[in-house]
């Protein structure tokens, strides 16, 4: 599928920092970025360039988003894409919308985050910003690979990864290469996961990028964990990643980085290990307001605590609530997902929920022929096209 890297990448870069905010390295600590940000929006204001706003906003809203302080990102994207329309800038309009789309699909909003992503990559060819472009469109894919429709979204990873190996952009190759590395990992093809994964790292580590990187030692950890049962080199790199994430103050993917270790010591058969870090997970994702994680980190502690000796009634029902749950959200392998894990249990069938249930309206239904990508999702995927990206 993807081979390796023909030349050194360049050192990555955050083009979401931008203005007076460009020389921030992407390795600044969020808390940094976020003072930093705040500042330069006083002083845009006062001097009236609200192009410069825009952008100082932009920074502040994915701090906050990163940090977990989603009320404020919220906030700061949508007064960033204000300053944005009122400055009649295009580019600064898409990045808006990018971080807008983010922060959607991170709080599991995906009808949104398609939406706001799609008028991002439409504002970012407008505008001819060719790097918001590419992230909209890599957002786009992120969403779809997400939910688990690795079929629509396979190609476009695919030819992500070209243009952003073309235009030496090291942040993006490892983007790239850690998406087609989890859909790997996710169809049980877990050699080629741990090359590409093995691959982002390496790359992430030259371009001296610590939040790739952290992020692929934690695919790392997945696949030498379930492949090889390795449950201590996989806790060695997962202590390594949380290093970064700590230093980064990257609170999101600390919370999964603490999730992963869950999954290890269960695999590894220490399910009081295991149930320690599942909890602990769960109140962070709970606190960031992240539906995904939250349920996920739940799974595991379901399934923890039924080793542990919860009553097997009592099991199957949460899991049914979970499967509920998890489908609303918008997740395609959500059904899959819950009922190996009650095989796996020993628990089944499960309770069917009623026909009738009332949905969240981020999801896309939960109907008996499965879930599919809403509307506006697979129309944004259909019309993804990488090649306004030469």
């Amino acid at each position: 599928m993807a081979g390796q890297v023909g030349e050194r990448p360049t050192r990555a870069s955050a083009p979401e920092y931008q203005g007076a905010l460009g020389s921030l390295s992407v390795n600044a600590s969020l808390p940094e970025v976020l003072d930093e940000a705040l500042r330069g929006v006083r002083a845009a204001e006062r001097s009236g360039d609200l192009h410069e706003v825009a952008r100082c906003r932009l920074a502040a809203a994915e701090a906050c988003r990163r940090l977990g302080r989603i009320d404020e990102a919220d906030r700061e994207w949508k007064a960033s894409y204000r300053a944005a329309r009122s400055a009649g800038h295009e580019g600064a309009m898409a990045w808006a919308l990018w971080s807008g789309g983010t922060l959607a699909r991170q709080r599991g909003a995906f009808r949104l985050a398609y939406r706001l992503l799609k008028l991002a990559s439409e504002a970012g060819e407008r505008g001819g910003d060719v790097v918001a472009r590419g992230y909209s469109l890599a957002g786009l894919a992120e969403t779809g690979r997400i939910q688990g429709d690795y079929e629509a979204v396979a190609r476009l990873h695919e030819r992500l990864l070209t243009e952003a190996r073309h235009r030496g952009e090291a942040r993006h190759t490892v983007w790239a290469l850690e998406g087609i590395a989890q859909m790997h990992r996710n169809t049980g093809r877990f050699d080629e996961a741990l090359a590409l994964f093995e691959e982002a790292a390496e790359t992430a580590s030259r371009a001296e990028d610590r939040r790739g990187w952290a992020w692929a030692l934690r695919g790392i950890a997945d696949v030498v964990s379930v492949r090889d049962g390795d449950a201590e080199r996989a806790l060695a790199l997962l202590s390594r990643a949380e290093e970064a994430c700590r230093e980064i103050r990257l609170r999101s993917a600390l919370a999964y980085n603490h999730k992963m270790r869950g999954n290890v010591l269960y695999r590894a058969g220490r399910y009081g290990e295991a149930r320690e870090q599942y909890a602990g997970a769960l109140a962070e994702f709970r606190a960031m307001d992240e539906p995904r994680g939250t349920a996920l980190a739940r799974l595991g502690l379901v399934k923890t605590e039924a080793r542990l000796g919860r009553d097997a009634a009592r099991t199957a029902a949460e899991l049914a609530a979970l499967r509920t749950s998890l489908e609303r959200i918008g997740l395609l392998h959500a059904r899959e997902l819950v009922n190996g894990a009650a095989a796996e249990l020993g628990i089944g069938p499960l309770p069917e929920p009623a026909a009738d249930g009332p949905g969240t309206g981020t999801g896309t239904g939960t109907g008996t022929g499965g879930p599919a990508l809403p509307d506006v999702g697979a129309e944004a995927l259909r019309t993804a096209d990488p090649e306004a990206l030469r």
